[in-house]
C-alpha cells in the first residue's frame, strides 16, 4: 500500500481522480487476493487432498487484473466527439499499481521499489516533456 501511495500522491498532486487513497488501496487489494489465493490453495489442499485443489496463479492475476481495469476504465472521460480523452494516464498508473501490489505478494520488494520508482519518472519526468513538445508543435497525447 506504500508504493501504491507514492503513485497515488503523484495522481494527488497533479488533480487527477484517482488519487493516494485509491491507489493504496488498488495495490493493497491486489496484494491481499494473491495471498488469500495461496492461503485458500493450501488451507483446502491440506484438509481435502490435493487432487480436489487445482491451482492456476495465472487466473487469480487476471481476476485482479479485471476488476481494477473495471475501476480505470471509470476515471476515463471523452468530451465531445472524441476529440479530447481523459484519465487514460490515471486508468494506466491504478493497473500499475496493480501491478505492483502483485509483485509485493510474490516477495518481490526490489522489483516492486523498481518500477515504483520508474512510474514516478514516467509520470513526473515525461508530463513537462510532453507539453514541451506540445508547445513546439510537435503531436504528443497529453490528454492526462
Amino acid at each position: 500500500m506504500l508504493m501504491g501511495a507514492i503513485i497515488g500522491l503523484e495522481r494527488e498532486l497533479a488533480g487527477k481522480p484517482a488519487g493516494l487513497r485509491t491507489h493504496m488501496l488498488v495495490a493493497g487489494a491486489a496484494t491481499l487476493f494473491v495471498i488469500l489465493g495461496d492461503f485458500v490453495v493450501q488451507r483446502f489442499g491440506t484438509e481435502l487432498g490435493d487432487q480436489v485443489i487445482r491451482s492456476d496463479p495465472i487466473r487469480l492475476i487476471e481476476a485482479v487484473i479485471t476488476g481494477v481495469s473495471f475501476l480505470g476504465a471509470g476515471t476515463i472521460i471523452r468530451h465531445g466527439s472524441g476529440q479530447s480523452i481523459e484519465g487514460l494516464t490515471t486508468a494506466a498508473s491504478m493497473l500499475f499499481a496493480t501491478a505492483v501490489g502483485v509483485t509485493v505478494a510474490l516477495s518481490q520488494l526490489l522489483v516492486a521499489f523498481g518500477i515504483t520508482f520508474l512510474v514516478l519518472v514516467i509520470l513526473r519526468v515525461l508530463s513537462p516533456i510532453e507539453r514541451w513538445l506540445k508547445r513546439c508543435g510537435l503531436s504528443v497525447d497529453t490528454n492526462d
